[in-house]
């Protein structure tokens, strides 16, 4: 599973990456975190507010610092096959 953090490096995005690695942690799984600053891969994805969370190119948020709870179930829905935009 690869997760990337989308955003500029701000504060909240900073905090996003660090309450998507507590939710692998409390799954007791593990993934690849990328941050993506790059504004233009950031708009390939449709992505026009950030922080945003994409699960297997897949973006799952956008405009928020999801808890580590809604993070993980996220990755359940991912899992499943089923994506939500929270």
């Amino acid at each position: 599973m690869r997760i990337k953090i989308l955003g500029s490096g701000c504060s909240k995005c900073i905090m996003l990456a660090d309450n998507t690695r507590r939710a692998l942690d409390n799954m007791g799984r593990d993934a690849e975190i990328v941050k993506v600053t790059d504004l233009t891969e950031i708009a390939m994805l449709g992505v026009m507010s950030t922080p945003a969370l994409a699960i297997d190119d897949v973006v799952v948020s956008t405009g928020r610092v999801l808890a580590p709870k809604s993070i993980e179930d996220l990755i359940l829905a991912h899992d499943a096959g089923l994506h939500g935009n929270g």
